[in-house]
């Protein structure tokens, strides 16, 4: 059967959480996918604790060690090699509900159409409260930027993309940087599809006080160039209000 789903994950240095992780990817109730691991430069036992899993033979996984390159990096890896459908991220220390995957191909199977970038759903905490907002009831499909501009929702959501648009738009790799915002390739892909709503909770997320989401601001000082980069890609977007690009100006600026 060829497999319709990659769920890759970039780590680094985080054994200690990538348990939890192939735990639920091995209780998912449709194994339709293939679970793509980015080691982007771990010293810790990372490398023998997949080769384990590996040899369990439990599920599909494909595990590509990099010198480490920083979160973008990891991911253009990723794109590079993934050659399934669908895609979507999921961080060394977040993990899926049984039914993930299961309703992620159900969804797209039943709403796949060219003009759709694939489908976004929701992000859950440990005790299942969504994080931030559902989607409005009313509200099928949207770009990620209307999304939160537009229609004012808010908190991390989980996107799941067809992967012959994700490979259009690498991450530039700017000489002794190691982060570019990710939304870079949303943006682009924003601007000729849309996403497929769905207030299902496609993943469990864990904010640790070593990721990247709680240390944006020391991430900003140490890639300037990436996020100057990154900033004037956002003021190209056509969907953008004044206010907006002056803001993402004001970023620009002072990066």
């Amino acid at each position: 059967m060829e497999l319709q789903l990659t769920i890759f994950t970039p780590t680094y240095n985080r054994a200690y959480t990538l348990d939890k992780c192939y735990k639920s990817l091995k209780n998912q109730t449709n194994k339709n996918f293939k679970w793509l691991i980015i080691d982007d430069g771990s010293i810790d036992n990372t490398k023998e604790l997949v080769d384990s899993w590996i040899k369990e033979d439990a599920i599909k996984i494909n595990y590509i060690y990099q010198i480490n390159q920083g979160m973008h990096g990891a991911h253009n890896t990723a794109y590079e090699n993934i050659d399934t459908e669908l895609n979507v991220c999921i961080d060394s220390d977040d993990y899926m509900p049984e039914d993930a995957v299961e309703n992620i191909l159900r969804l797209w199977n039943e709403n796949k159409r060219e003009d759709l970038a694939g489908i976004v759903g929701l992000d859950a905490d440990n005790d299942g409260k969504v994080i931030g907002s559902k989607f409005p009831e009313n509200l099928k499909e949207s770009t990620l930027f209307d999304l939160y501009n537009k229609y004012k929702v808010i908190g991390d959501k989980k996107i799941v993309y067809r992967t012959e648009l994700t490979k259009k738009y690498p991450y530039p790799i700017f000489e002794g940087e190691k982060y570019i915002g990710l939304d870079y390739k949303y943006v682009k892909i924003d601007k000729t599809h849309k996403l497929a709503l769905f207030n299902k909770i496609l993943c469990i997320v864990e904010y640790l006080e070593d990721g990247s989401s709680k240390n944006m601001l020391r991430q900003y000082r140490k890639n300037p160039k990436g996020f100057a980069f990154y900033r004037i890609e956002s003021m190209k977007n056509p969907s953008a209000s004044l206010k907006f690009k002056f803001k993402e100006n004001i970023h620009y600026v002072s990066s």
